[in-house]
């Protein structure tokens, strides 16, 4: 008799994370790159050392949400501020298999939604020191319309 084992994105989501104390923890720099276009940028933009130019450097932990995230984004560019705009979270990382780096879609936020998403961590997608997170941005009324995973304020 065989028995097959399963493991759904809710288990694995259910795992307990190790609360960060915020005044006793170093933050980690967090290397963004954003586009205003919404899509992410391509793998060979980060190829042979060298990244895009459109990098904002984060100061922040572990345990930062896509919404805590979204917001300093939008403390820099004050054209995301506005209501209805996208954004699209993705972790670049160096794939250990083959030379290059691969980019991993995590979820997503709207300013001025709330959205399933928003409460998700970087230790949760299980960021690691080192990698990159790249942020598709979309203004308003150019995004596709969210599945159901967005609700208005």
């Amino acid at each position: 008799m065989a028995v097959e084992l399963r493991v759904t994105q809710e288990e694995i989501k259910k795992e307990p994370e190790k609360p960060i104390d915020r005044e006793k923890t170093c933050p980690l720099l967090l290397r963004v790159f954003t586009t205003n276009n919404g899509r992410h940028h391509r793998m060979d933009e980060f190829s042979r050392g060298n990244v895009p130019s459109s990098e904002l450097q984060i100061y922040t932990w572990m345990d930062a949400t896509l919404k805590e995230l979204t917001s300093l984004v939008k403390e820099v560019y004050p054209e995301a501020r506005k209501k209805g705009t996208h954004f699209n979270f993705a972790i670049v990382f160096m794939d250990l298999k083959r030379p290059g780096y691969r980019v991993k879609e995590i979820g997503s936020t709207m300013s001025g939604r709330k959205g399933t998403d928003d409460s998700m961590t970087l230790q949760s997608q299980k960021f690691q020191i080192g990698d990159y997170l790249d942020i598709a941005i979309t203004p308003p009324n150019r995004a596709p319309p969210p599945s159901g995973r967005l609700r208005p304020y």
